[in-house]
């Protein structure tokens, strides 16, 4: 038997959600999500976050197709952070890159671009 975890918004309504790749383990992206973002992620079984920036739900990869499938939701011991494990389609990045995390603190790039973002973000 499982119980369904309360999850700790807070004032701001909105909690961070790490999206890393199920099979390597990679962390693609970290981003924010709200009780909304969560339900629709569980209804669709696709990834749904809240921009900060537009003040709205999307879904990730409705633009760019790079869609994020989440196998598994996990939530950390205080129930204010969620870990996505997901099976990534193209790159997670809006820049183009298979990761959001593809550079150093020194500016060292180390990740692989994947994609132009120009062709896909017209």
């Amino acid at each position: 038997m499982t119980d369904e975890v309360d999850l700790a918004f807070g004032d701001n309504e909105r909690i961070p959600a790490v999206a890393q790749d199920a099979d390597s383990g990679e962390v693609l992206m970290l981003a924010y999500v709200t009780s909304e973002a969560v339900e629709r992620t569980r209804e669709t079984g696709l990834a749904h976050y809240y921009s900060r920036s537009r003040e709205e739900l999307w879904q990730k990869g409705g633009t760019s197709g790079h869609v994020q499938e989440v196998e598994e939701i996990r939530v950390d011991c205080d129930g204010d952070a969620l870990l996505y494990l997901v099976d990534q389609e193209g790159g997670a990045c809006h820049t183009g890159y298979e990761s959001c995390f593809y550079r150093t603190i020194d500016g060292e790039t180390v990740g692989e671009r994947v994609f132009d973002p120009d062709e896909v973000y017209e």
